[in-house]
């Protein structure tokens, strides 16, 4: 028997958003920024700001394991270099959907900043 589907209790449409903080503090700047953007930007922003740290944490996970010789299920062989090359790409992948180690939030509020300036400057030159 298949369940039935729950209902969003915190949808946006009943409830209002949490007012994001920065620092640990009320981000008052930010709350407006978002504002002034569209879903679709939100979504793109967010999207970037992950593979960056997707990106980061690849090239620390491969420095980290540039001097390894020898270990995992292929031995000292051609193939361990590939091996742990796309497994390295995956952890980072995966560390970076689970959260990552907090680049992605400070990525994605400058993008947001940014591009709520740019709105906000054609909004003006339009005026």
């Amino acid at each position: 028997m298949q369940a039935a589907p729950v209902s969003n209790i915190n949808s946006t449409a009943t409830t209002k958003a949490a007012m994001p903080t920065y620092g640990g503090h009320p981000d008052y700047d930010f709350a407006a920024a978002l504002d002034k953007v569209s879903p679709q930007v939100k979504a793109k922003a967010q999207t970037q700001a992950q593979n960056f740290e997707g990106m980061f944490l690849n090239s620390m996970f491969s420095e980290m394991t540039n001097g390894l010789k020898g270990e995992g299920p292929f031995g000292n062989t051609v193939g361990t270099g590939i091996w742990r090359s796309m497994q390295i790409e995956q952890y980072s992948k995966s560390f970076a959907r689970a959260g990552g180690v907090g680049i992605a939030k400070n990525v994605y509020r400058t993008l947001i900043m940014q591009q709520a300036k740019t709105v906000s400057q054609t909004q003006d030159k339009q005026a």
